[in-house]
């Protein structure tokens, strides 16, 4: 079990960050601008994690304030047409902000709207990680939020921090940072409780861990303690340590990194280990049959090509998992990228063949290393 004190030294040691970034932080709420220095400083801290050598991925909150003022649209609730009117204004000016602080780092940033649905459905999922992927192999930090101008009720996360840590569990991070409002986790509401103290460390969020956050949160309910502690347990299962600090400072992150308040939540093992027992649980829907050369490649941490398969069995789509038999038995079992059918079509061939074969560009491999449990 980490200690507070290893659990602190990690943020600078993290290999890949994700922050999430609520909207008070980032716009004003009484005049619906940008804090532009705000957003200054955090960019210096990311580009502090990425000269450090580490992936960065932001998730932010504030498409909708912004657009609303643009728009004249007044303040509070709106109805859910306003909400993604004001989103789509709002989500140009949030990525155009990003973009003209982190450009003179020398970073590039990129754009990723998601919805609750694309992490459920096991294509969607690895096809938004595969974007992930390679956008942080290129250096690029991703600017995440949910694309509010499409999501209704039934597909969305509600708030940023649940939609936080599932980012972290889908791009195996390693450490997750909530900038919020609040400087940790308390044992009861500190405006109404004199008795209430701040949780320094989690080390798993237990009942009673959840008691102290308040009631379960509701289906219309918007960020508050409930969700984050309800990110935390998402996350900290999925191999991920989470922090909740302060988000108003100037240089938040290096606040944290210099002692700030803040709560801890320990990760339960690490990411890779937690997303392959994921996959290792699953049942599966198909069967793919491989060559000697092919089972000698995987052994060496190699991903499947196609130019391995000799067999397809079953029927499975896009991101299903399916079981690896070698022509010594079973191997593992692995998500494939390829339906039944175009796995068919693709076996033994090149992955410089796939387009002429399918009529359309794939991916190379089959079964990607990091989809696979041998």
């Amino acid at each position: 079990m980490a200690t507070l004190t290893e659990t602190r030294l990690s943020l600078t040691q993290a290999r890949r960050l994700v922050i999430k970034i609520g909207s008070a932080l980032l716009v004003d709420a009484a005049t619906g601008q940008l804090k532009s220095d705000w957003l200054r400083a955090l960019a210096e801290d990311v580009a502090e994690a990425k000269a450090r050598g580490a992936d960065v991925v932001l998730v932010s909150s504030g498409s909708i304030a912004l657009g609303r003022r643009v728009l004249g649209l007044p303040k509070g609730e709106l109805p859910l047409e306003q909400s993604q009117a004001a989103a789509a204004v709002g989500q140009i000016r949030l990525a155009r902000a990003y973009e003209e602080v982190l450009q003179p780092h020398g970073i590039t940033t990129a754009q990723v709207l998601v919805t609750l649905e694309d992490t459920e459905d096991r294509r969607r999922y690895l096809n938004t990680r595969a974007t992930m992927e390679t956008l942080l192999g290129l250096g690029v930090v991703p600017i995440v939020n949910e694309n509010d101008t499409v999501a209704t009720d039934e597909i969305r996360y509600g708030d940023n921090d649940r939609l936080a840590a599932q980012v972290a569990i889908t791009i195996g991070a390693d450490q997750l940072a909530l900038l919020s409002d609040v400087d940790g986790l308390y044992t009861g509401n500190p405006h109404v409780d004199p008795t209430a103290r701040r949780l320094d460390f989690v080390a798993d969020v237990t009942a009673e861990i959840e008691a102290m956050a308040g009631d379960p949160v509701s289906g219309v309910s918007k960020g508050g303690m409930k969700t984050k502690v309800m990110a935390a347990r998402t996350a900290t299962h999925g191999g991920c340590a989470m922090v909740i600090a302060a988000g108003a400072p100037l240089r938040p992150l290096t606040a944290i990194e210099q002692g700030a308040n803040c709560t801890w939540f320990g990760a339960l093992g690490d990411p890779q280990a937690a997303r392959k027992r994921w996959i290792a649980a699953m049942k599966p829907r198909g069967v793919i049959r491989i060559d000697p050369g092919a089972a000698q490649a995987l052994g060496q941490g190699k991903s499947l090509l196609p130019a391995g398969v000799t067999a397809v069995e079953g029927a499975f789509g896009r991101g299903e998992p399916v079981a690896i038999q070698g022509p010594e038995g079973a191997l593992g079992i692995g998500l494939v990228r390829y339906t039944a059918e175009e796995a068919r079509k693709i076996k033994g061939k090149r992955s410089d063949a796939i387009a002429a074969v399918l009529g359309y560009a794939g991916r190379a491999a089959l079964i990607h290393r990091d989809d696979m449990v041998l």
